[in-house]
């Protein structure tokens, strides 16, 4: 106790400055506070526990169901009702908004890869344990096949039941060639958006739903622009007919690794916790000032965030 105290004399006022400054730390605190409950008012789940890994996988089935069903169900609408119902335009650019909107809504549960190419990408970046892999691709090739079967059932066998192909005069090497540059630099804006230089939240999104798009226009007629094995193979799959199916698969892993090289010339080496974050969610890992352990203790502010992100 202080002397002042002691003798029982009054205490002086605190002064303007103190009081402001008081309320500058004291506002930040109780902001975290109000954030502490993402998605729940009852608790706080952790996504980076392994515990919730069904919750990421199933992210992957639905978000590529939805990327699938967007890209497959367009050409497949537009032959059922004549090949004029949709444009060539739009055609294209509806899997470019539909990765937009899948990326912004359900991003900070998977990290919204949706395609075996970009998991690949994230893994050998550094950015996404080799351990998960193996469920994160059956994932997004059970979506693809999913989405297959249910716009067959609904709409029939229409066209080319959205199979992706060489164009005409085009051979499957040169499909090949075209869909591995696309999907360079499909992965470089991916890992580029996600990087701790460069990350910078939504507009991620739209500057990969942007690329989708615009790469569709360029590169639809020479291969189907498809950068991505679950979407090309899904209805291979489904219709049993492997037409030029190497092209699919070999092209976009080998412009994923290119991507990846050109990444490390760029930015050096990956691994960092924004690319972490970026590739494996950050639900429940990215709330302040922590995250809860399976008791339910909260540990100290950043303690316990990057659990199960090596």
């Amino acid at each position: 106790m202080s002397s002042g105290q002691e003798s029982g004399q009054p205490q002086p006022a605190a002064s303007p400055v103190t009081k402001a400054r008081a309320a500058q730390v004291s506002r930040p605190a109780a902001g975290l506070r109000s954030l502490g409950q993402p998605n729940a008012l009852a608790r706080q789940f952790d996504f980076s526990d392994d515990s919730y890994e069904w919750r990421r996988l199933f992210a992957e089935v639905f978000g590529t169901f939805l990327l699938v069903l967007a890209a497959v169900g367009g050409p497949m609408v537009n032959a059922r009702f004549g090949g004029n119902a949709i444009s060539s335009g739009a055609l294209v650019v509806a899997p470019g908004l539909m990765v937009l909107a899948i990326i912004l809504f359900m991003g900070a549960v998977s990290g919204a890869h949706l395609n075996p190419a970009v998991t690949i990408a994230f893994t050998v970046r550094g950015d996404f344990p080799v351990r998960r892999v193996p469920m994160y691709v059956a994932a997004q090739f059970a979506g693809a096949v999913l989405a297959a079967l249910v716009l067959l059932g609904l709409v029939g066998k229409q066209g080319t039941v959205g199979l992706t192909l060489p164009g005409t005069g085009i051979s499957t090497g040169v499909a090949m060639a075209w869909e591995a540059l696309l999907t360079v630099g499909l992965a470089s804006v991916i890992l580029g958006t996600a990087s701790g230089a460069q990350q910078i939240g939504s507009m991620a999104a739209i500057a990969v739903g942007s690329y989708i798009a615009l790469a569709g226009l360029i590169g639809a007629p020479v291969s189907g622009a498809s950068m991505n094995p679950a979407r090309s193979l899904g209805p291979a799959l489904v219709l049993g007919d492997w037409a030029s199916w190497w092209a699919y698969v070999a092209g976009p892993l080998i412009g994923a690794l290119v991507a990846v090289g050109f990444a490390h010339i760029l930015r050096g080496r990956g691994g960092g916790k924004f690319g972490r974050r970026a590739a494996q969610g950050t639900l429940g890992t990215g709330w302040l000032p922590g995250s809860r352990d399976r008791s339910g203790r909260r540990g100290r502010r950043g303690a316990g965030t990057d659990v199960g992100l090596k």
